[in-house]
């Protein structure tokens, strides 16, 4: 696993979310009220929302769609819903983040 920076925590205000494109699709990345940083694949797994635009809430993101509600820690939908996200890892070195990325996705770049 490689690990490729992607700025700034400063870039990504508290509660939101930016999206990173790499060549097996967006990554979202999220800012928690707590400072805490994760990253999951930027679609929902209802109907392929854009969970990215979604409201941050404790450790979760709601779907700016249907709602569902989908933890960052996990990637899994939340409640009744059934249904997952792949989480990606993500590192906070002095406020410089970075996620883990597969070589071969790399090479696709």
């Amino acid at each position: 696993m490689n690990w490729v920076d992607i700025g700034d925590i400063s870039d990504i205000p508290l509660r939101g979310a930016r999206c990173v494109k790499t060549p097996a699709g967006k990554i979202a990345i999220f800012r928690t009220a707590e400072n805490d940083v994760y990253a999951i694949e930027d679609h929902c797994p209802h109907k392929g929302g854009p969970l990215s635009q979604g409201i941050v809430h404790g450790a979760s993101v709601t779907c700016p769609l249907h709602n569902w509600v989908i933890s960052l820690e996990t990637g899994k939908a939340l409640g009744a819903d059934e249904g997952a996200v792949r989480t990606i890892p993500i590192r906070n070195v002095d406020g410089q983040l970075s996620v883990a990325v597969e070589s071969r996705m790399i090479a696709a770049e």
